[in-house]
């Protein structure tokens, strides 16, 4: 069997590299040097990275793999950025290789990675050149007389030059006259454009066993249940008698497993958060979706019985600066109802009773009177509640209605009894059973299938969310606690709204009540990498001279969650309703970045403020978004330097990578930093996600400690 794998492995190596028509092929002969070309094809609209070719005579040239991508770009948002446009190689006095290539055709960025052998690249950056043009048709020029390299590039039709003498502090672009260029050759019938350099064969070598053992482990990773079957048709069920002997066992964390939260698919507002009306602070924008879908606004979710004009949103003298937007109505007939549908719907239950709450006022003065009633869309009446005596000033209103009958989609109505105008604002209705009856609490549903699994930490609020889509878009923990009116919604990175009435407060406490560790994620100084906004993805960071009081920030959390109740931040937990204490002991910083320079200087300030100040808190720092490469090693590095106690892994792989792969930990240091497996999941070849479950939306099973073996 093994022989046969054998020579099917083989068989793929002689396949990738199948010389074309007229070339020579790879393994006669070899000489002592040869040309290599560096290309980026417009496969894939552009995404598929830095090519290589080799050739004897700069004529016939043998592609490296077909579309075998030795880097990828990491620049921008998913989906339309991560673009590679015309590459330039060159490599420097001291044999270190250097990519320079253009990230898209809008952005004035230079984005630049280097190598030792052109296989293994180090993580990238990207300059902001030209802030108001793009830098198209990059060359380099190596200057002896000054020992630096001129770079010149095309912006909207003009040519600019810069200089660096380490690409990573370059002088300002300056126009000059001329012209670029770049070679032509012709691969697989294709002309391409890129740069060609005479190289020793060793290293056209190190390339193509590069791109060998990568289309190994792709051939590996891509097994699945299928294919092993039929590779292995040999094996049988075995029947085997286990004798344990428990004095040789070995004591192991008991904090082995846990659950990840985000709020990504609606799981927070619509999902684990229990409030039933939607969009109840009428602070939906446009701009959560990006301008992309105009229903989504202030009124999104609501309609009004009268006319439409007669239903508008203001902003003037609201109950709190940080939630703006309030919703008026001129009431010109008694009857006339705003009515919320809900998420899709709100789902009674016959007997269970539902805390109402609203802010309202009659502008017009004297005393006005709502009817608020939870009906079908026929207006079958499921229950109601009477609000009397409403003033001229803000004032919150509670009341409880007990449902009549069970339905699944039910809509809220608020009935104006008085003509005048009124205005409402943090319109709520929530179930009292909620989990643990916790008021603002959780949906008992799900919150105890979530319990039920036992978790041993809570890692929160998420992945992609802590660290945001640009600057202005970083979870700020402070946002989310405090009375639901005072909270400061915004957009997520998953382009919708967040309420934050589910909050840290909330999430600490949910925690407490599951007897689970909480383990909050914040943002190291930096967006997601990502990110749509903001230029460079997460390549800028918090400007340096307002870290001190991001630090702060961070600080202040542990402040909130162990302070005595005497202290500023302790205070404003006691005054939630929690005197006591929360216990924190774990604190990440970081979530699957882009190990940057941006990124580590950052980190670095971050992680040393947590330990002189609180060195009993226990940081977990991240090594990137995947299990190998320029992040994975460069976080590793920091992780060694500062001796950061845990170290957060990610990986999103095929079936066949987890099952070739179960040695992965065996190698690892059992006295350096621990592992905490924060995202993992198996996916099929073709994207398909094998967790995809309902309950996935809200949490995963995940490994803390694993070197604890």
């Amino acid at each position: 069997m093994k022989f046969k794998v054998l020579l099917f492995f083989m068989g793929l190596l002689l396949s990738v590299n199948a010389p074309i028509k007229g070339s020579v092929p790879y393994n006669s002969n070899k000489p002592d040097s040869a040309y290599i070309f560096s290309y980026a094809s417009e496969n894939n609209s552009g995404k598929n990275g830095l090519h290589f070719a080799w050739s004897l005579d700069n004529i016939n040239w043998n592609p490296i793999g077909p579309e075998h991508s030795f880097i990828k770009s990491d620049y921008g948002s998913w989906g339309y950025q991560k673009r590679m446009l015309e590459p330039f190689l060159l490599q420097d006095e001291n044999g270190f290789w250097h990519c320079l290539f253009s990230p898209n055709e809008k952005d004035g960025v230079l984005a630049h990675a280097s190598s030792n052998d052109l296989v293994v690249w180090g993580r990238q950056t990207y300059i902001d050149i030209v802030p108001d043009g793009d830098c198209r048709k990059i060359t380099v020029v190596y200057d002896e007389n000054k020992n630096l390299y001129k770079i010149n590039f095309i912006s909207k039709g003009k040519l600019y030059s810069v200089e660096t003498k380490d690409f990573k502090i370059f002088s300002e672009a300056i126009e000059i006259q001329g012209g670029v260029r770049r070679n032509q050759v012709i691969i697989s019938g294709k002309e391409e454009l890129g740069t060609t350099i005479k190289v020793p064969w060793s290293v056209i070598d190190g390339l193509v066993k590069g791109q060998q053992l990568a289309a190994y482990k792709t051939m590996q990773n891509s097994e699945t249940c299928e294919s092993f079957a039929m590779k292995y048709p040999e094996l049988k069920d075995l029947n085997a008698k286990v004798i344990v002997y428990p004095e040789n066992t070995k004591k192991i964390s008991d904090l082995l497993i846990g659950i990840f939260f985000e709020d990504i698919s609606y799981a927070a507002d619509g999902g684990l958060y229990a409030e039933l009306v939607q969009n109840r602070g009428f602070e939906y924008t446009v701009a959560d979706k990006k301008g992309r879908d105009q229903s989504w606004n202030s009124k999104k979710s609501w309609k009004f019985t009268g006319n439409e004009s007669d239903f508008i949103i203001e902003t003037a003298s609201p109950i709190h600066p940080n939630n703006p937007h309030y919703a008026v109505l001129n009431i010109r007939n008694q009857g006339e109802a705003l009515i919320n549908e809900g998420f899709s719907g709100i789902p009674l239950v016959k007997g269970d009773k539902y805390d109402f709450s609203i802010f309202t006022k009659y502008i017009d003065g004297g005393k006005g009177r709502l009817i608020t009633r939870l009906t079908d869309k026929e207006g079958k009446n499921y229950g109601q509640t009477e609000i009397r005596n409403i003033g001229k000033e803000w004032k919150k209103y509670e009341a409880v209605i007990t449902a009549t009958e069970t339905i699944a989609d039910a809509q809220l109505e608020i009935v104006a009894q008085t003509v005048g105008q009124v205005a409402v604002d943090m319109v709520s209705l929530f179930p009292q059973k909620t989990f643990k009856n916790r008021k603002n609490g959780l949906r008992r549903d799900l919150a105890e299938v979530i319990a039920d699994l036992n978790p041993r930490f809570v890692r929160f609020p998420g992945g992609c969310v802590t660290h945001g889509d640009g600057l202005d878009n970083i979870y700020r923990w402070k946002n989310t606690v405090g009375p639901l009116e005072e909270r400061i919604p915004q957009r997520n990175i998953w382009n919708y709204n967040q309420s934050f009435g589910l909050g840290f407060y909330e999430y600490f406490l949910f925690c407490e009540d599951i007897g689970a560790e909480p383990i909050p994620v914040l943002a190291a100084g930096v967006p997601c990498q990502n990110s749509s906004t903001g230029g460079a993805g997460q390549q800028g960071g918090i400007p340096m001279c307002e870290m001190d009081e991001y630090i702060q920030e961070i600080l202040d959390l542990i402040e909130y969650a162990n302070g005595d109740k005497n202290t500023k931040w302790g205070k404003v937990r006691a005054q939630a309703g929690h005197p006591a204490p929360f216990n924190l002991k774990y604190l990440g910083i970081g979530n699957e970045d882009l190990i940057t320079d941006v990124f580590e200087e950052r980190f670095e300030m971050i992680y040393n403020a947590v330990k002189e100040k609180y060195p009993d808190i226990i940081v977990v720092g991240t090594a990137g978004p995947f299990s190998e490469g320029a992040d994975y090693e460069k976080g590793w590095d920091i992780a060694r330097k500062l001796r950061v106690p845990i170290i957060d892994e990610h990986y999103y792989q095929p079936p066949g990578w987890f099952v070739n792969n179960q040695d992965f930990y065996d190698k690892y240091d059992r006295n350096g930093s621990r592992v905490y497996l924060g995202e993992y999941a198996a996916h099929l070849p073709t994207g398909i996600i094998m967790w995809k479950r309902p309950l996935r939306r809200l949490c995963s099973l995940h490994r803390l400690n694993v070197t604890e073996i």
